[in-house]
């Protein structure tokens, strides 16, 4: 059963990327340190957000 994925609209892109946006926020903010594995965190969970996000607007 192989069953294809409906696209991602624009609104729906820009509403993942405020709340990527929103959470990364929470985290600096709270952060007591802003460190190595803070950093590396926030650009594997962007691309783990981007990539799927770019692919749908192509």
């Amino acid at each position: 059963m192989s069953r294809t994925r409906r696209r991602l609209s624009k609104s729906q892109c820009v509403c993942i990327a405020l709340l990527w946006a929103a959470l990364c926020y929470v985290v600096l903010t709270g952060a007591e340190r802003i460190d190595g594995p803070v950093i590396l965190m926030m650009l594997l969970s962007g691309a783990l957000v981007f990539i799927p996000i770019v692919k749908a607007l192509r």
